[in-house]
């Protein structure tokens, strides 16, 4: 007979086996690490897309991944802006209207949230639009704001081709709107159309149409003037920075001061010419497949909080059919597509053991969780993180070196940005190792896609009486 084994025996083997899991849980996520080089190799190719996506020849530009879109926005605000602004912020889920009110270098707002119903939505371009006339018209009358001339930004977060600061055509739809008679017509054309409509058109004037990106670093320039980029790290990611008209051959406005202007990098689109291919995972691949656009916003998909929580449940449901995670039993639940979110991986990553279990409750695997399982879904979740943040890093950096400002601040916004609790700091971690010259801030911008709407009408009208 076999001798009996020693207990040390037994705490031996036992570890062992969790040493072994755990090293083989760390293969799996070996695949997630971002050497420098690999970042220095990503603002290498984000560079040539920058480039080539501001050429004036069609066939560098279509080389390019990045659309680089002019937004004739030339100037962020000096400081010296006076009086009353409006600014109409018509996204996805709300429509706002807002007021903000400069005296002194001192900014008051008032935002009001109309309701915007399926019907409104779903319309046609008239009742669309005299729909948002009609609610400019009682917001400027309740806040007794009738006897004032007030120049007007308007975000428009929908997908456009902008030929001018007060003109750009809906390229398409998205975010569940289907209006008729607007897609391929300028919607500056359109809301000013409704105003004079609704008699309004003597009081109000719409004088830039915005960008969410290019309200996020307005409204952080506001009171920052080294902010010379902003940055959306949300359900999606885009960036935008301030150019120098002659890094510009395609620029077809005018030539006069200020000579530059904020280009709109449309950046999640970056990698879909096939360029980062090779730094991306198989759980990368799977989850492009997997999705409504496959092979477009390669970028995105990389960092924003659209994809990273199915990137990490993905990478659990590999641990979890090599036994390595939950002991290989989980339930339909957590195999279902999308079914860990973005706000998971920031309540793993908070370290709080309360969040953590109400995490593990939601997927329904709090009862078979080990202490082992747990710390390796925070492994999981930490390193889809710090590599989106890596990879995001790389984009900011790459318009540092572009631009020439070394030291700088990048206007940020977004829910990745705000309700992470790592993001930030695995970011400023990472631009300072890869560009240890320059001295890079990231300031959380409040409310670009409105407050920054209205600087933008602020800067746009003093640079009209001038």
């Amino acid at each position: 007979m076999p001798e009996a084994t020693s207990f040390a025996e037994l705490i031996f083997e036992t570890l062992s086996g969790a040493f072994k899991k755990r090293d083989e849980v760390s293969e799996v996520l070996k695949m997630f690490d971002m050497s420098n080089e690999s970042i220095q190799e990503i603002m290498n190719l984000l560079r040539k897309d920058f480039d080539n996506g501001l050429s004036a020849s069609e066939n560098q530009r279509a080389e390019s991944s990045v659309k680089m879109l002019p937004t004739y926005v030339r100037a962020i605000p000096s400081g010296s802006e006076s009086g009353d602004f409006l600014a109409v912020d018509l996204g996805g889920t709300n429509f706002r209207l807002l007021s903000i009110s400069i005296r002194n270098g001192q900014v008051k707002d008032t935002i009001e949230i109309p309701p915007l119903t399926q019907t409104v939505k779903t319309s046609d371009a008239e009742t669309f639009f005299d729909y948002i006339a009609h609610h400019i018209s009682l917001f400027v009358k309740k806040h007794d704001l009738s006897d004032k001339s007030l120049p007007l930004g308007f975000t428009f977060s929908f997908p456009v081709k902008q030929s001018s600061l007060i003109s750009g055509s809906l390229i398409r739809w998205t975010k569940g709107f289907s209006a008729s008679g607007v897609e391929n017509e300028d919607v500056v054309k359109l809301l000013k159309e409704a105003l004079v409509r609704k008699g309004m058109s003597s009081t109000v004037d719409v004088v830039a149409l915005v960008n969410d990106t290019t309200g996020t670093m307005m409204s952080c320039a506001f009171e920052n003037p080294l902010v010379s980029a902003g940055l959306i790290l949300g359900t999606g990611t885009n960036a935008c920075y301030m150019e120098s008209l002659d890094n510009i051959p395609k620029w077809d406005g005018d030539q006069d001061e200020p000579r530059q202007v904020i280009i709109n990098t449309e950046w999640g689109a970056f990698g879909d010419n096939g360029s980062l291919d090779h730094l991306r995972t198989k759980y990368d691949e799977q989850l492009d497949r997997e999705s409504s656009n496959p092979r477009e916003q390669i970028f995105e998909k990389m960092i924003s909080g659209m994809y990273l929580g199915e990137l990490a449940r993905i990478v659990c449901m590999d641990l979890v059919e090599k036994k390595l995670l939950f002991k290989g039993q989980v339930t339909e639940k957590f195999r279902r597509k999308n079914s860990f979110p973005a706000e998971f991986v920031s309540l793993v990553e908070s370290q709080d053991g309360h969040k953590i279990e109400e995490v593990l409750k939601a997927i329904e695997v709090a009862k078979q969780a080990s202490e082992s399982d747990i710390e390796n879904l925070q492994r999981v979740c930490a390193a889809v993180s710090l590599r989106a943040a890596k990879v995001a890093a790389a984009g900011v950096a790459t318009i540092v070196k572009k631009t020439g400002n070394y030291t700088t601040t990048i206007a940020a916004d977004g829910s990745l940005f705000k309700r992470h609790p790592q993001f930030k700091n695995y970011m400023q971690e990472t631009l300072a190792e890869i560009l240890p010259e320059a001295d890079i801030t990231l300031m959380l911008s409040e409310d670009g896609s409105g407050k920054g709407a209205a600087l933008i009408a602020a800067v746009a009208s003093q640079m009209k009486k001038h």
